[in-house]
């Protein structure tokens, strides 16, 4: 039975049908017929954010904290074409993001109208689809689809935009009982054959490591991979996408691979002979130069996106599928396997890398100066918040800080920007992180670079009653870019120097935002700190670190290097020889 609405009250109602209980957005001409009944709904939820460009990592964070489909909303022009970046990021992570805008009326399309852009055709390349509804008829299916597209196979972000003419004309609304997209059918069973295949190279193997992405984070497959890794104690990695897929605490856990990763974890991938990849696509910050990366080691590539499968490494054993069911076949494969031939055994394997481990920790040096260790004061936070806690970080050194700091025990609670590395991502993400799970405690680690891009987001905070915590890192530089700069431009600090030491006045900054802005530059002062931004839960706090401006990320492969060149500090390698990796 059909209601006769027009097509916004018809894009509204839609909403309310595909479950969307926020919406993060801004109103403006076009879309602004979306925004009347929007005011009519008692199940959705506005947040008037101060910039689009929050509006969609809000929407990020909301959907990376739950697994559901984030939702946000801007007009046409300038308000649709600042939601690109979040967009694009979300595209990277695969992250399920339903981007709505209004357009200009159909009439006008092509004119150069008043704020019109082709933002459809803009975000082509970075979206999994994008709709132009012009049919007002069109809406709620569109809607349904939009929602289906972005939440199933891999995530991603869907854009539908909406012209001012087809939200005005009236519609007999009809939500679809089934959805036709004949070009779109992902797959999520893998192939018997291919996962027996992948059974037999595993139990065949010597040094295989399950290499982990943050497809095992979106599949939820969590569980599943730790009964896999448990059942032949097979050594586990996990991406900076898939931290808190296994615990760090576990003893099979290796660390984070990478351009900042552990030596345990680099090396495992460097000397394995065969790579389980489960929801990972071996991307450049991961293998350093691809050509040397884990030289004898076969490949079987599990992943929901076929596209990625031997784009970058030769797979030799391909699985198209869901991790989580890919996982789940492979566990009852081996058992047959292992029934028919032998258990393998991997503890001599595992206890070389133990060693490795053990060797070269993770660490850092307090600085000389007496100065306060960007690193301490992350891992103080982990400690005091716990692995309860959700925590969000911008792009730089202190993303790698909190990469290796901070707890991972659980799925779900580390929420960053990883492909796109986007800067500013943290303070709103943070925003939706919080505005899903009300319940949890969430810190944004911040670096000053990243926090002045986007801190006007604490404004929409304050008015909000959305009390999330913000760290600021503050080196008083763009951190990452002035340590390649003392590595590789001989100390010439080009355009890094933020003199944020001085303006602007952070904590002052807050205070003006309806925050409580908080200051601390010592290490007798941090525990002390946190604990007092730990016991304001009725508004944002902004706790403005003052660190030592030179602390650097290590360990490191630099750029376009072998992960065998992997340093430890400057100057410093690891010993692989008498390792015997």
């Amino acid at each position: 039975m059909s209601e006769q609405l027009t097509g916004a009250q018809a894009l509204i109602r839609a909403l309310e049908n595909a479950g969307v209980d926020t919406v993060f957005g801004i109103p403006g001409g076009a879309i602004l017929p979306a925004y009347d009944p929007m005011l009519d709904s008692t199940q959705i939820r506005h947040i008037l954010v101060r910039h689009e460009q929050g509006a969609g990592h809000a929407a990020q964070g909301y959907a990376s904290a739950t697994g559901k489909t984030g939702v946000c909303m801007a007009t046409s022009g300038p308000g649709a074409t600042n939601l690109v970046t979040p967009i694009a990021d979300a595209y990277m992570d695969s992250v399920p993001l339903v981007a709505i805008t209004g357009q200009v009326a159909s009439a006008a399309i092509g004119t150069d109208a008043f704020q019109e852009a082709d933002i459809r055709g803009i975000t082509m390349p970075i979206t999994k689809h994008n709709f132009l509804v012009n049919d007002p008829n069109e809406i709620a299916s569109t809607i349904a689809e939009a929602f289906y597209i972005a939440s199933t196979g891999r995530p991603g972000p869907v854009l539908v935009d909406v012209t001012k003419d087809a939200m005005q004309a009236k519609v007999d609304f009809q939500w679809p009982t089934e959805l036709s997209l004949p070009g779109y059918r992902p797959v999520t069973r893998p192939h018997p054959k291919q996962v027996r295949e992948a059974a037999r190279l595993i139990v065949a193997a010597e040094k295989p490591v399950l290499y982990v992405g943050g497809g095992v984070i979106r599949a939820k497959a969590h569980v599943e991979l730790k009964e896999l890794a448990e059942k032949l104690g097979i050594p586990v990695v996990t991406t900076l996408m898939a931290r808190g897929a296994l615990p760090d605490t576990h003893e099979l856990h290796f660390g984070m691979p990478g351009m900042h990763g552990s030596v345990s974890a680099v090396g495992a991938l460097q000397r394995s002979d065969l790579l389980i990849c489960l929801g990972a696509r071996f991307d450049d910050r991961v293998t350093g130069k691809l050509s040397s990366f884990a030289p004898e080691a076969k490949v079987i590539h599990a992943d929901i996106d076929p596209a990625e499968i031997g784009k970058n490494r030769a797979a030799d054993v391909p699985i198209v599928g869901d991790c989580k069911e890919v996982i789940v076949d492979l566990i009852a494969a081996l058992t047959t396997e292992i029934a028919n031939s032998h258990t393998p055994d991997y503890s001599s394997w595992r206890n070389l890398l133990d060693s490795v481990k053990a060797k070269y920790p993770v660490g850092y040096d307090e600085p000389e100066d007496g100065s306060l260790s960007p690193q301490y004061v992350i891992q103080r936070i982990g400690q005091i918040a716990g692995p309860d806690a959700i925590y969000t970080s911008g792009v730089g050194q202190h993303q790698m800080w909190a990469a290796h700091y901070l707890p991972f025990e659980k799925p779900l609670h580390w929420l960053n920007s990883g492909g796109l590395g986007t800067m500013g991502y943290s303070v709103p993400a943070a925003m939706g992180a919080k505005v899903a799970r009300p319940d949890k405690t969430v810190w944004a680690i911040d670096g000053d670079g990243c926090f002045q891009m986007t801190n006007q987001e604490l404004v929409t905070c304050a008015l909000e009653g959305i009390p999330i915590k913000v760290a600021v890192i503050n080196n008083q530089s763009l951190g990452m870019v002035r340590q390649w700069q003392t590595l590789f431009y001989d100390k010439r600090y080009s355009n890094t120097d933020l003199h944020s030491a001085r303006i602007p006045d952070f904590a002052k900054l807050a205070e003006a935002m309806g925050c409580v802005g908080l200051r601390c530059s010592d290490k007798e002062s941090v525990d002390a700190t946190i604990e007092k931004a730990m016991a304001v839960t009725d508004a944002p706090v902004v706790v403005d670190f003052v660190v030592h401006r030179d602390a650097m990320v290590w360990p490191m492969v630099a750029a376009g290097t072998s992960n065998d060149d992997i340093q430890i500090a400057r100057d410093m390698a690891p010993n692989w020889d008498s390792e015997e990796l």
